[in-house]
């Protein structure tokens, strides 16, 4: 791999990974488009590790605080600030460690084709833009129950079909629940960190059982630090532009790719 298309996936990544497009699909295109070879599991491990950083240097106020509270909720057995909030996040992240689990060799083997993420883009793109429309988006995180936080886990357990999206299909779950745009966007931030932690952590050992000593070390830093900017910028300007914007632009760029995709790819 040459340092400019590591360089390219690196944003890719970066870009795709938190906003509602789908990264896997992205990732998956590219060489498909580029006429590249598959960039391989350590690879994908580096821009992983680059999106966790960003994601954890963005919300490091907000990780700080559900920690905090979490262990002063343990050690009084009580409720303490965010610590219902930390619990709802961990018990969203559940379903997809399940799902994860029971169906990876599923999704890996026949569930990676053009087709499938042709449906996904095109299915899960108009029910984002059906959410942003139509929901009742009046809740904040204060009103978040465990109910509600155990479907948007099941939303993100389903994501794990590529071209689904982790964020998009999250967001789209927590809209229908009634969540504000920002309090959804939140909750999906929020839920990235641990499950892109252990998916960082299965592809570390699948790396480790492999042969580290074939691991372009160069490609893997530029495209874990690419990843890394390009995310943190990615998630400041969907913040930024979140209440002006809405959805709208995430599920037009999912129609003009599903299009593309069937036009190019599948025609």
């Amino acid at each position: 791999m040459t340092i400019l298309y590591a360089i390219f996936l690196g944003i890719l990544q970066g870009i795709t990974e938190f906003l509602p497009i789908s990264s896997s699909a992205h990732l998956i295109l590219a060489p498909l488009v580029t006429g590249q070879v598959d960039q391989g599991l350590a690879f994908d491990l580096a821009v992983h590790l680059g999106t966790l950083l960003a994601v954890l240097l963005y919300f490091r106020r907000d990780v700080f605080s559900l920690t905090t509270d979490s262990l002063a909720a343990l050690s009084k057995r009580q409720h303490v600030g965010q610590s219902s909030l930390a619990l709802a996040v961990v018990l969203g992240t559940i379903p997809a460690c399940i799902a994860g689990l029971l169906l990876l060799d599923l999704i890996d083997t026949h569930l990676r084709s053009v087709a499938v993420i042709f449906v996904t883009t095109l299915v899960f793109g108009i029910l984002l833009g059906f959410a942003d429309v139509t929901a009742k988006t009046e809740r904040d995180l204060s009103t978040l129950t465990l109910k509600d936080a155990l479907l948007v886990g099941l939303a993100q357990a389903v994501s794990l079909i590529p071209g689904t999206s982790r964020s998009g299909a999250t967001i789209t779950a927590g809209l229908l629940l009634g969540l504000t745009r920002q309090a959804a966007s939140r909750l999906s931030f929020l839920l990235a960190i641990p499950i892109t932690f252990l998916a960082a952590s299965v592809k570390l050992l699948e790396v480790i059982s492999t042969d580290v000593a074939s691991i372009d070390w160069l490609v893997f830093t530029i495209g874990s630090v690419s990843a890394f900017v390009t995310a943190l910028v990615a998630i400041h300007f969907f913040l930024a532009w979140l209440n002006r914007f809405g959805m709208w632009p995430y599920v037009i760029y999912r129609l003009v790719l599903a299009a593309a995709i069937y036009w190019f790819l599948l025609r």
